[in-house]
């Protein structure tokens, strides 16, 4: 099933053609010499979402990816690839005490920013475009 968008990436995207969502710098947490994470501030922009729900919290993250991964490979309105951006962003969500992860978690794409004003659309319709205010996000 994933044959021919891992093909259009193996194809298409060479690692100096994998755009950076731009970010600051807020912090940077370092052990011994090896990073342990970073804090970030991505600015507004627009993204493409896929929220999973499967048994096990991995199972969602990689159904998500290779959902979006289709989205990303040509199975959009332009019928275009439309390029890598890194990171791919995984939210995970809590209950409504924010005191226990839940299995739902949304898995998303940062638009090129050629794409930023006018993203093409999923063909998927479990894939919503959605403009994300200034975040924070931790990285490692």
């Amino acid at each position: 099933d994933m044959a021919e968008p891992i093909q259009q990436l193996t194809r298409n995207n060479s690692p100096q053609e994998r755009q950076t969502v731009p970010f600051t710098l807020i912090q940077r947490k370092e052990k011994l010499g090896d990073l342990l994470y970073e804090k970030r501030q991505y600015g507004k922009a627009k993204w493409a979402c896929i929220k999973m729900k499967e048994k096990q919290y991995e199972q969602s993250i990689c159904l998500g990816f290779m959902k979006l991964m289709r989205y990303i490979c040509e199975q959009n309105s332009s019928g275009l690839y439309l390029g890598i951006t890194i990171p791919i962003v995984t939210i995970v969500h809590t209950n409504e005490s924010q005191s226990e992860m839940t299995q739902s978690v949304t898995v998303a794409y940062y638009l090129p920013e050629v794409l930023q004003d006018e993203p093409p659309h999923p063909f998927d319709s479990d894939i919503i475009i959605e403009e994300w205010p200034t975040t924070i996000v931790y990285s490692r």
